[in-house]
């Protein structure tokens, strides 16, 4: 299969998702100020940074990736210079979906509390399935088949993973002091998180139990590892589709057009 995998469109709509999996709701964190694309994001809020040919906000191509794996139902959780992404997507009619926004408050720190948040003000319910997306990433995974797996083995969380990261350091072997070998960015053969994850709706009163009122809480570095230790089933959804990390202002200087318009669609 190529590097960026088998790009598909699907034509299911919401109602399959009732039917086949109960109600999904897409996720989409993209309230942080962006700190690692600054100066950019001094004037875009992250997700609206310009990508591709057509220069598209990077959140547009989020919204077109949750549409065509018949996730009609989102919810932005906004933050930094929200009025931007409210402005351009207002409630999803121009793109087939529906938004609403959970507008993020400074007590609720972190991307756990930014979930722990939207379910304080009912945005989000624990009668829903959640498809969590992070707003930096750019890919073409196959999210109905991710949802698939999370229901057919009845697990609480669901993470996206993919081989082959290329971590951004050189990395040496070491005997005695002399360096014996020395390879600049390898590609390593371990499975990463890509900025996916589905979490059962029960999953909130976890969340809700782990939070420390003025304390950071992240999904991937706090509630997965309580899940585990709890004993509740967490699986992995490995894939070999197209994705990438648009989070600092060298990834996104670094970014291929082409690729991108072999990868993705932007209409």
């Amino acid at each position: 299969m190529s590097f960026c995998g088998l790009q598909k469109r699907y034509k299911h709509s919401e109602v399959m998702f009732r039917l086949g999996f109960g109600h999904v709701k897409g996720l989409v964190l993209c309230g942080g100020e962006g700190v690692r694309l600054r100066p950019l994001t001094y004037y875009f809020q992250k997700g609206m940074i310009p990508i591709g040919t057509k220069q598209k906000p990077l959140l547009e191509y989020v919204v077109r990736l949750l549409k065509q794996n018949g996730i009609t139902d989102i919810c932005f959780l906004v933050g930094y210079k929200a009025e931007q992404i409210r402005n351009y997507f207002n409630e999803g009619s121009r793109f087939g979906v529906r938004i609403a926004y959970g507008q993020d408050k400074p007590e609720y720190k972190g991307s756990g509390g930014a979930v722990l948040n939207a379910y304080k003000q009912a945005v989000i319910n624990a009668e829903e399935t959640l498809l969590v997306y992070y707003g930096d990433i750019l890919s073409n995974v196959n999210l109905k088949k991710m949802l698939e797996q999370h229901f057919d083995v009845g697990a609480d969380a669901t993470l996206a993973l993919a081989k082959g990261y290329r971590i951004p350091v050189g990395v040496a072997e070491l005997k005695e002091g002399r360096i014996e070998k020395f390879v600049e960015k390898p590609v390593m053969d371990i499975l990463v998180g890509i900025g996916m994850l589905v979490l059962n709706g029960s999953v909130l009163k976890d969340l809700e139990a782990l939070y420390g009122e003025g304390e950071e809480m992240d999904l991937m570095g706090d509630l997965l590892p309580q899940l585990i230790r709890n004993g509740r089933l967490v699986h992995g959804y490995v894939t070999d589709a197209f994705w990438y990390d648009v989070g600092s202002t060298e990834r996104y200087e670094k970014l291929d057009n082409n690729l991108l318009a072999h990868c993705l669609t932007d209409s």
